[in-house]
């Protein structure tokens, strides 16, 4: 019940908490009211500074991890009051709960609504933990952690923004976007309005892939780029060309091609094809891998191309000498 028009905070823990924690959730994202003033509180963080740092000169990196923390807390703090009537919410808990709530509202999470979390084996802090989402976009923790279980609500809270925030009309890919994003497209690579609609160039497949996912995220569709960019790493788009493969036919047949186990194998294959042609190449791009993916994290950004590239080396690696490989 509530007093004076307030919500009455249920305790923690109990059955009555998760089942108000849950109404809430579904009843305010219902009208997406709780992802557009979660977004906007992140926003306004993220704008306050920027204008600062205009005022006093280039941000740095500083600077940028007060922002991203803020922007988080920001998130994280209107999540808890509009869903929870209370200033606290278990970061991990409310993560699942989101996405449970997206299938049931029928979302199209083709392996279901769970959340998995990935330790990376230390003894020592700072621990570091990757938390993937249902669609496959990776986050990890943006802090430096002295505990395992910190290291989880770090993931989670980044992923718990960026999962809130993505469901911001303004993430959506529409005609408007689109047509904006094509023109941004055509300034930045000084192309010509004739390339849009050719697919054989770089902006008309650009454009083919928003059009092939008018109505999606930008989270969904970084999913769904991340296959494109590790083919593109690997070599295997170039391979494709010299077999004179059409760009749109290449499109067209992995954008219905999930990123699995086969496909990472295949790719480390090619890594161990190229490490017999020229001995150590594999270290060296693991060692390239591993610094993007800590840059990236630290900086709050989405992972799973970096992490992709990494696991993808360690497994082509692990062929070649296994035994060193784990020590």
């Amino acid at each position: 019940m509530a007093t004076g028009g307030k919500p009455v905070p249920v305790p923690r823990g109990s059955r009555a908490s998760r089942e108000h924690g849950q109404s809430s959730l579904h009843s305010q994202l219902g009208g997406r009211s709780m992802a557009t003033l979660a977004a906007d509180a992140a926003a306004s963080v993220a704008q306050s500074h920027a204008q600062r740092s205009q005022m006093h000169g280039q941000m740095n990196e500083a600077r940028a991890k007060t922002v991203l923390k803020e922007a988080v807390d920001a998130v994280v703090n209107s999540f808890a009051k509009h869903t929870h009537g209370y200033g606290r919410v278990n970061v991990v808990e409310a993560l699942q709960e989101f996405w449970q709530m997206k299938l049931e509202r029928g979302a199209d999470l083709k392996n279901g609504a769970l959340v998995v979390y990935e330790s990376q084996p230390t003894t020592t802090p700072p621990y570091v933990c990757f938390v993937s989402l249902p669609g496959g976009s990776c986050f990890g923790s943006f802090q430096n952690c002295a505990t395992k279980a910190e290291a989880r609500r770090s993931a989670a809270k980044i992923a718990l923004m960026n999962s809130v925030f993505n469901e911001h009309p303004s993430r959506k890919i529409t005609d408007e976007f689109l047509d904006k994003a094509v023109g941004d497209a055509i300034s930045s690579f000084q192309g010509s309005s004739a390339d849009v609609d050719d697919p054989s160039t770089g902006i008309g497949a650009f454009k083919f892939m928003l059009e092939a996912n008018k109505g999606r995220s930008m989270l969904e569709f970084q999913e769904l780029m991340t296959v494109f960019q590790l083919l593109h790493w690997n070599g295997s788009l170039k391979a494709m060309r010299e077999r004179n493969c059409s760009r749109q036919e290449v499109l067209a047949h992995y954008s219905h091609r999930a990123l699995d186990d086969d496909m990472r194998s295949q790719m480390a294959l090619d890594w161990i094809a190229r490490e017999q042609e020229t001995s150590g190449i594999i270290s060296q791009e693991l060692a390239v891998a591993e610094q993007e993916l800590e840059s990236a994290r630290l900086a709050g950004r989405e992972l799973r191309f970096y992490k992709e590239k990494r696991d993808i080396l360690v497994l082509a690696l692990s062929q070649i000498s296994p035994v060193e490989s784990l020590a």
